[in-house]
């Protein structure tokens, strides 16, 4: 089993994201609001002048603010649906700003109604 990490970047495709797991026979996912490490240091560090042009950015562009982390159970048989899901929503992720996908080993599951 695996635990597959999805950082999207382009928090307005969750749902087409969510959809499209579904439609690939993946049916449970936890979403998580998240804020990178480098936007989380740069906001530290703006003076008042630049504080003020990141909140008037915020108001334009809210979701730039965040990101969403996904995260879901999988058998080995379904990772590479799963891989193919993202990458039919979010395309390429070597592009800047698209998000980050991994896996980990899953040693056990205790809890929960899914059946893996």
């Amino acid at each position: 089993m695996k635990c597959m990490v999805i950082i999207l970047n382009k928090t307005e495709v969750l749902d087409d994201l969510l959809t499209k797991l579904g439609d690939n026979g993946i049916n449970g996912a936890t979403i998580l609001s998240s804020t990178g490490m480098a936007h989380r240091l740069l906001n530290e560090r703006e003076n008042e002048a630049e504080r003020f042009i990141g909140s008037l950015r915020f108001l334009l562009n809210p979701e730039r603010e965040e990101n969403k982390t996904v995260l879901v159970v999988l058998r080995d048989d379904q990772v590479l649906l799963a891989r193919a899901a993202v990458h039919a929503v979010l395309g390429d992720l070597s592009k800047p700003d698209s998000g980050i996908m991994f896996t980990m080993p899953v040693d056990f599951i205790e809890g929960g109604s899914f059946k893996i």
